[in-house]
């Protein structure tokens, strides 16, 4: 590992990311001290060896001359905005919950999102994706809503409406690097 990148912020627990551009970067509490820190990093040295070769193969096998254009992603964008709406309404109902807005945009690393107002962000590379990811994506943001964390009372409840969700959640992480290759 050549060099880690330390963020600090308002944040109550560690967090590691492997970046498309191979850099480390390690989001901790403001307070934390720098030996827990390294403590943290050092149990996930093999994970992050194992995530840079990973995405290092990925940049290595990445097709060349199929990226998106401005225009694609307009259209991707165009398309979200006429079926994420409609599901995001349906999928409410279901769980019980309200929301503000509804913001679609291309975006390099997430999903989805759900502001603790209620806002609900969504990537307009779903529509990449096939329909069954793209509602295990919102029912996952939703869920949100009343969950504002991914404990197993939010797992509990996203499997209440999509029992099948795990799958989804797999076929996300197989082959959501290959939807984000812009």
């Amino acid at each position: 590992m050549d060099k880690i990148e330390l963020i600090r912020s308002n944040r109550k627990s560690l967090a590691i990311e492997v970046t498309r551009d191979l850099r480390v970067i390690v989001r901790a509490p403001m307070k934390m001290p720098e030996k827990e820190i390294n403590g943290f990093i050092g149990e996930k040295a093999d994970w992050i060896d194992k995530s840079l070769r990973k995405m290092q193969e990925r940049q290595e096998n990445q097709p060349q001359g199929q990226l998106l254009t401005p225009q694609d992603i307009k259209l991707l964008t165009t398309r979200a905005k006429r079926v994420i709406p409609p599901k995001v309404d349906r999928y409410a109902k279901v769980l019980g919950v309200d929301y503000n807005r509804i913001t679609i945009r291309m975006q390099k690393s997430r999903w989805g999102s759900c502001s603790g107002q209620g806002n609900l962000n969504f990537n307009c590379l779903l529509m990449r994706a096939p329909d069954d990811v793209v509602d295990y994506v919102i029912v996952h943001e939703l869920c949100h809503r009343k969950e504002m964390n991914h404990s197993d009372r939010f797992w509990a409840l996203v499997e209440s409406v999509l029992p099948d969700y795990k799958e989804k959640r797999k076929w996300l992480k197989d082959h959501g690097s290959e939807l984000m290759q812009k």
